[in-house]
């Protein structure tokens, strides 16, 4: 029997359904059972002329897990494909013929696929309000290059996302956004707004970026382009750091698609409209900012040493001279003080927290500043991004880097009044020693204090009280299991960094020493 006007014909011999395929079209006639004829794009494609195009060839396609899919629109995505099949069970693969409006889409299991398609042949399957056409493929799994980074970002993200119980929905909006939220933990060098574009837009186009503090931890919503980019994004950055060690990205989905920015500043920038004013008492964008920050670009994410680490942040944040700069002065100018109250060894212990301070050298002719030397000048710049505007002593102190270089010492036999001191061969220096879980857990000032090295004999209610008397009120208390450290909340940011100023290295009795420092958690 032959058939002029087609070039195959293939019958269904389990059901009554009939697929006619021309060169190219394929016309399907549906009844309620399953289609199980497959017509790849191969065969449709390499049909020869003359007679063997016009035998009648049954061909049947067994169920895979593979599901082939034709007549995609022009600007579908691939969170669109995987739409299709996330409502019947996990999507493990993806493969998009995009000249030829095609995808190929592997479920978990060959059940969810038979699932998938039984559900298609009852229900016209639309993306973009156009049909779009459903059968089983002749592969039975997809091999895709694994180093396809932009479909692998999309199935991580679309399997993240996808808990148990789960809304299609839900889903496709977490990993539909082009926003992303960052948090930066154990952030021991400053990281600008400036720094999180250079190392997100090797992705894709950055659009705006909007940096913040919660609970104590410094985080960013940032906005590309596309939703790929931000995919992309994701799976290549989560976990990752920034710097040697530290300022570890944790990166998640936003639930919101774009941001509203108002200011171009060291808080918030909207690349897309480089006329935004920069708002009261704020820096404005200076964009030979990023020019002299790129060059050191390719060194992101781990290559970093400490000194250019500082270097680069420190240029990115705009507070030191730019191009050429290998490292900046290790030395702070604090002022505002409370003359009657601050001495060196008060403002070692505080500034001890970002760095191991050297020198102390409170100003003769003017009390209420000091210079504190530092080790390095990315202790300088951490303590500064900490401690500026915050409270000591009842007034709030302000933190720069100076033009000095060092803290001179007095000349010998001259009596500066125990306004200088030098601490360079203290023994309270927390980060001397490489490697030290101290480098990861350095948070800005906070209510809550952690609390190690504790005798085993000491009781909630000892340190309840040593706190109380540096003149705070205790909210809260914590042991950890171990009873060798503790959380302890006080009432204000202020009285947390005046018991930490107290009581930190307070003999505890039987020469154990107490270690204060801020913590990022709540009681």
């Amino acid at each position: 029997m032959e058939f002029p006007c087609f070039t195959r014909i293939y019958l269904d011999t389990s059901s009554t359904v009939l697929f006619l395929a021309v060169r190219s079209h394929t016309f399907s006639l549906w009844n309620s059972s399953s289609p199980l004829i497959s017509i790849s794009p191969e065969i449709l494609d390499g049909a020869p002329n003359g007679s063997d195009s016009k035998k009648l060839r049954v061909e049947e396609a067994l169920p895979s897990r593979v599901i082939h899919i034709r007549k995609l629109p022009n600007e579908a995505s691939e969170t669109e494909v995987i739409a299709l099949g996330l409502p019947f069970g996990k999507v493990t693969n993806i493969l998009t013929l995009k000249g030829k409006n095609q995808a190929f889409l592997e479920m978990g299991t060959e059940e969810a696929a038979v699932t998938m398609v039984n559900y298609y042949s009852k229900v016209t399957p639309l993306i973009r309000n156009i049909q779009v056409f459903i059968q089983y493929s002749n592969h039975k799994e997809l091999k895709t290059d694994a180093a396809n980074q932009r479909t692998q970002a999309v199935l991580q993200a679309v399997s993240a996302a996808q808990s148990p119980g789960s809304e299609v929905q839900e889903v496709l909006a977490a990993v539909s956004s082009p926003v992303l939220r960052i948090i930066i933990d154990n952030m021991f060098y400053p990281v600008t707004l400036d720094v999180l574009q250079q190392i997100f837009s090797k992705f894709g186009t950055v659009m705006k970026i909007i940096t913040f503090t919660k609970n104590n931890q410094f985080q960013a919503l940032l906005q590309f382009s596309d939703p790929v980019s931000a995919q992309q994004a994701k799976l290549a950055l989560d976990g990752q750091n920034i710097y040697n060690s530290c300022c570890t990205l944790r990166i998640d989905f936003s639930k919101l698609v774009n941001l509203n920015v108002k200011y171009n500043n060291d808080k918030s920038r909207d690349y897309t409209r480089p006329e935004l004013p920069a708002g009261d008492g704020q820096p404005s964008f200076d964009p030979t900012v990023a020019v002299a920050f790129s060059k050191d670009s390719s060194s992101l994410l781990g290559a970093l040493n400490p000194l250019s680490a500082a270097a680069a942040a420190a240029a990115a944040a705009g507070r030191v001279a730019l191009a050429g700069q290998t490292g900046s002065s290790g030395v702070l100018l604090v002022s505002n003080l409370n003359e009657e109250m601050v001495t060196p060894q008060s403002l070692f212990t505080l500034f001890g927290v970002y760095g191991d301070v050297q020198r102390v050298k409170i100003l003769y002719n003017k009390k209420d500043s000091a210079l504190i030397q530092m080790s390095e000048s990315n202790q300088a710049q951490l303590a500064m991004s900490h401690l500026n505007g915050q409270k000591m002593y009842g007034k709030i102190i302000r933190v720069t880097l100076s033009k000095h270089q060092t803290v001179a010492l007095p000349r010998d036999g001259l009596d500066d009044q125990g306004l200088t001191k030098d601490f360079a061969n203290s023994p309270l220096h927390r980060f001397k020693k490489p490697g030290s879980k101290n480098f990861q857990n350095i948070f800005p000032p906070s209510a809550t204090l952690h609390l190690s090295n504790i005798p085993q004999d000491v009781t909630e209610d000892d340190l309840r009280l040593l706190f109380s008397n540096t003149g705070g009120t205790v909210k809260a208390f914590k042991f950890f299991q171990d009873r060798k450290m503790a959380l302890i909340q006080m009432s204000t940011v202020e009285e947390a960094i005046q018991a930490l100023i107290d009581l930190h290295n307070y003999n505890m009795g039987g020469n154990q020493h107490l270690r204060v420092s801020f913590s990022k958690s709540t009681i």
